[in-house]
């Protein structure tokens, strides 16, 4: 049985070793995905009390962001492989242009949480901003 768990514990030191530079980039990814979580919460509560309605927590929403936050770490996780163990020759920076486009759609989640919050100019400016942005980017390639 000690054998067992010494080899259980050496694969899992062996796999934390193998992920553990890609460590920031899933924090990043999972604090971003956390904000817009919250943040849409916020806003779905807000605007169910000026429809005048009741408003309640939906569990399905929230293992909808629990699946997408697994997802995300599996994906960066694939990318990082195939960076680090696949064509590590070509420098690919694939898990942290992933995690930069996880990170990019969060970002333009929240705003629009925020600016359905707060109606601050401000809020609705950095969206239109964003959105001009990324057309411009696009349209650029």
């Amino acid at each position: 049985m000690e054998i067992t768990y010494k080899f259980i514990s050496g694969c899992v030191a062996a796999l934390v070793a193998l992920f553990a530079p890609i460590a920031p980039l899933i924090i990043c990814t999972l604090l971003f995905i956390a904000i817009d979580f919250i943040s849409g919460i916020l806003a779905d509560r807000k605007m169910a009390r000026d429809e005048g309605r009741q408003w309640f927590f939906e569990s399905g929403r929230a293992w909808h962001t629990i699946l997408k936050a697994g997802l995300a770490i599996v994906a960066l996780g694939m990318s990082w492989l195939i960076d680090s163990c696949i064509l590590q020759f070509l420098h690919l920076n694939l898990a942290q242009l992933f995690a930069g486009f996880t990170c990019g759609i969060e970002l333009w989640s929240f705003l629009e949480n925020a600016a359905q919050l707060s109606d601050a100019p401000l809020f609705r400016w950095l969206r239109q901003f964003v959105h001009r942005r990324i057309r411009k980017e696009v349209a650029h390639e």
